[in-house]
C-alpha cells in the first residue's frame, strides 16, 4: 500500500482487495455501482446487519474493524450504537480500462483526504481521526465498480454517533 497515514484497516483491506481481486466476478470486498442482494441479512448479538458490500452506502456506519481475507458483506449497525467507522465520502473514478492498484489507491488517498475536512470540520493532518477505504479491483472494474468508499474511523475505538463535524 503506497499510503503512509493509514493504519491496520488499510492493510485490512488491501489484504480483502487481494482476496477480492482473485474472484473471477467479484472485487467483494470493495465497494461499487453493482446491484445489491436484497434478500435480508441476519443480524449479529450487537444488532449489525450482514449488508452485501456493494450496497453500503455514505452515511453507514460499520462493526468491520475485524474483517480480513474475502469480503462479501460488512456488519453495518446503526449510527447511535458503538461502531467501528463511518462511510463518510463516495467517490466514482472515471471508466476506462482498470488504471491499476497504485493508480486507485493514489486516487483513493487524494480524495478521501480532500473530502475529510468537510466532513469531520477539522484538517486531516491536525485530527485525531484517520480514514480508510474501499475500492475497486481489477475483477470488480470489469463488472462495472468505479466506487472508493471512504471511511471515517478513530484508531482503536468505537464510535457512537456520527463523527461529522466532530472538529477532532
Amino acid at each position: 500500500m503506497t499510503s503512509l497515514h493509514l493504519t491496520g484497516w488499510a492493510r485490512v483491506l488491501a489484504v480483502a482487495s487481494v482476496a477480492g481481486a482473485s474472484l473471477a466476478l467479484a472485487g467483494c470486498s470493495l465497494l461499487g455501482n453493482v446491484v445489491a442482494d436484497p434478500s435480508p441479512a441476519p443480524t449479529d448479538s450487537t444488532g449489525a446487519t450482514d449488508t452485501d458490500a456493494f450496497a453500503i452506502k455514505v452515511g453507514d456506519c460499520l462493526n468491520d474493524g475485524n474483517i480480513d481475507g474475502e469480503v462479501t458483506s460488512v456488519p453495518t449497525i446503526a449510527c447511535d450504537q458503538p461502531h467501528d467507522s463511518e462511510a463518510f465520502a463516495s467517490v466514482i473514478m472515471d471508466d476506462g480500462p482498470y488504471p491499476g492498484e497504485d493508480a486507485v489507491l493514489a486516487q483513493a488517498d487524494v480524495d478521501c483526504k480532500t473530502a475529510f475536512e468537510g466532513f469531520a470540520g477539522i484538517n486531516y493532518d491536525q485530527s485525531i481521526l484517520d480514514f480508510s477505504y474501499y475500492y475497486p479491483t481489477e475483477g470488480s472494474w470489469a463488472n462495472g465498480d468505479r466506487e472508493i468508499l471512504c471511511l471515517i474511523y478513530e484508531f482503536q475505538v468505537k464510535t457512537t454517533g456520527s463523527l461529522a463535524g466532530a472538529a477532532r
